[in-house]
């Protein structure tokens, strides 16, 4: 066995084996080890990616959810002053109206009392013409005369009082 070649061939190899694998074994471990290494970072770092992603999404959302309730609260706002303004315009007119009917019913009154006046006036005109006429007609001269001193008589009395 020492003395066959085979058998040192066999010894050399293995030799040569033991000899070359531990560097080699060195190498590939700490190039595995590195890559590793390199492969945790990337995880790491992929994991902070998603943790930002996830706070700025957080962030997004709560910007979203305040940009919602500033539009409702514009829109109540808004509603509450189109209320007012349409309150306003209502009472407005309401007093528009009030204050146009009160005018309408003074000319209605004063048209009242114009007629009233014009009807008093002709119906007085036409009396003292009527009663002019039919006394001219019925009366004589000395019964005319009569009437008139009678009558001045009467006016001096009454504006005496």
């Amino acid at each position: 066995m020492f003395s066959d070649p085979q058998f040192w061939v066999a010894v050399a190899f293995v030799a040569f084996i033991a000899a070359v694998f531990n560097p080699v074994r060195k190498m590939l471990t700490t190039n595995l080890d590195a890559q590793i290494k390199d492969i945790k970072d990337k995880i790491e770092e992929a994991e902070n990616l998603k943790n930002e992603t996830q706070v700025t999404l957080s962030e997004i959302k709560q910007r979203q959810n305040d940009v919602k309730s500033e539009i409702q609260a514009i829109e109540k706002e808004a509603e509450s002053k189109v209320k007012q303004i349409e309150q306003l315009a209502e009472d407005k007119l309401k007093d528009q109206i009030s204050k146009r009917q009160v005018l309408a019913e003074a000319k209605i009154d004063q048209l009242t009392r114009d007629a009233n006046n014009l009807i008093q006036s002709h119906i007085t005109s036409t009396a003292i013409e009527a009663t002019i006429t039919i006394l001219q007609q019925k009366l004589n001269t000395e019964e005319q005369q009569k009437l008139i001193n009678t009558s001045i008589q009467e006016l001096g009395s009454a504006l005496k009082n």
